[in-house]
């Protein structure tokens, strides 16, 4: 089924950004293709940072705890002058304030690791700021944090402002929602610098989205827009693995791209990287010989069934054991593509996705490789901010700050 849909892309990278708790680098990513090059980036985690810097190879990776750097001898170090820099972006660690996490308690000290990111805003004084997080920021503290964020960021002299994005309306084919602040420096409509959607996609809202007496989730203004990148529009073009599969580390593609998402996605790949199957048990896979394309655990044998979903209602965990519906959109990519946990049974294959798979439908290009052991692959995956997410936030911030680019327009 083919699928058009608008996605502009930068080329100017005349502007200049920062990105701290940067991850694997999903957030750099896309905000390069927007048009901006990272000097800076701070990862505390070492396999994280190891991926990060073997894609952007030209930036300063500092793999040490945050509240131990100095943030001018970095500006000093980057020979940045105090407001000159573009963009401050980055996101504190997102499980004190996710709606999945056990407990959410002002006591986490990961609640408060915004502080360190205010340190760096004082310091570079940047034209914009962003921070990205969890749509349980919002909730927190009754949405005291996000509040305290949004204050703090007017007292450094930014007008600033808060959305909570959903990843299908920008070209990721996964139902995945992201928090997104940003703050302007030099003041403008602070509402123009958050992406308006590009297409229409099915969604449920089941987090708190209001804020201030106001709804904060955006969604498509108008009718005429196009539809989701499905599934099998992101990932049909990739090699055919049985379970377990390891093979050689770089595959041949299956066919020719077969539409222009597998194109950007294949642009100057010479192959497909991480993509390896996992081995699932016999049991799960006498559990994935009952599901259909777009099914789940309910289509599962009563006996076969682990014991706690024997006691579970029909109507419960609808996404577990799922194969996913390769016309609909992905399960939210997790830290691991565990079948337990949502619908990463592939729609054709009898194995779960793999990491290169969980890549693409979180976006990342092929050319962009991940280090490390197989679980730790897929945490960086599962982690990061879709990249042509990112990229979306990155054009609407761009063209806030006024400077000339390069638009290509790219037709999914």
């Amino acid at each position: 089924m083919s699928k058009r849909q608008i996605i502009s892309m930068t080329g100017n990278q005349n502007l200049t950004m920062v990105d701290l708790f940067a991850g694997a680098g999903g957030l750099s990513e896309g905000l390069r293709e927007a048009g901006f090059k990272a000097l800076y980036a701070n990862e505390i985690q070492s396999r994280y940072a190891e991926t990060f810097a073997l894609n952007h190879p030209d930036v300063l990776v500092d793999q040490r705890d945050i509240r131990k750097v100095d943030a001018r001898k970095i500006r000093s170090k980057l020979g940045v002058k105090k407001g000159e820099l573009d963009l401050l972006a980055g996101g504190p660690p997102c499980q004190g304030f996710s709606i999945n996490a056990p407990v959410r308690s002002k006591k986490d000290e990961r609640n408060h690791l915004f502080k360190e990111f205010l340190r760096f805003v004082d310091e570079f004084y940047p034209s914009a700021v962003l921070i990205e997080n969890v749509p349980g920021l919002v909730s927190f503290e009754e949405g005291g944090t996000l509040d305290a964020i949004l204050t703090a960021l007017q007292k450094h002299g930014y007008t600033a402002d808060v959305r909570i994005l959903y990843a299908p309306h920008y070209g990721v084919p996964q139902t995945r929602w992201r928090t997104i602040i940003i703050g302007l420096r030099d003041g403008g409509n602070i509402q123009e610098a958050f992406p308006e959607p590009i297409c229409h996609a099915p969604l449920r809202v089941n987090f708190t989205s209001r804020f201030a007496g106001r709804n904060i989730v955006s969604l498509p203004q108008s009718v005429e827009l196009p539809s989701f990148v499905s599934v099998k529009d992101a990932i049909d073009d990739l090699p055919v693995l049985i379970n377990g599969e390891l093979g050689r580390d770089l595959k041949l593609y299956r066919v020719s791209p077969q539409n222009e998402f597998q194109r950007i996605m294949r642009a100057g790949s010479e192959g497909v990287a991480n993509h390896q199957a996992a081995r699932l048990s016999k049991i799960n896979l006498e559990r994935l010989a009952h599901i259909p394309a777009g099914g789940n655990w309910t289509d599962i044998p009563f006996d076969l069934l682990p014991k706690g979903m024997q006691r579970a209602r029909r109507s419960d965990h609808t996404k577990r054991y799922g194969r996913v519906d390769p016309e609909g959109l992905a399960s939210t990519i997790l830290t691991k593509c565990d079948p337990h946990w949502g619908a990463y049974f592939h729609y054709n294959q009898d194995r779960a996705f793999t990491v290169r798979e969980a890549a693409r439908i979180q976006t990342f290009p092929d050319t962009f490789w991940f280090s490390g052991s197989r679980v730790e692959q897929y945490e960086q995956v599962g982690n990061a901010v879709p990249p042509l997410l990112a990229a979306a936030i990155g054009r609407s911030v761009s063209n806030m700050l006024g400077r000339d680019t390069k638009e290509l327009t790219r037709v999914i």
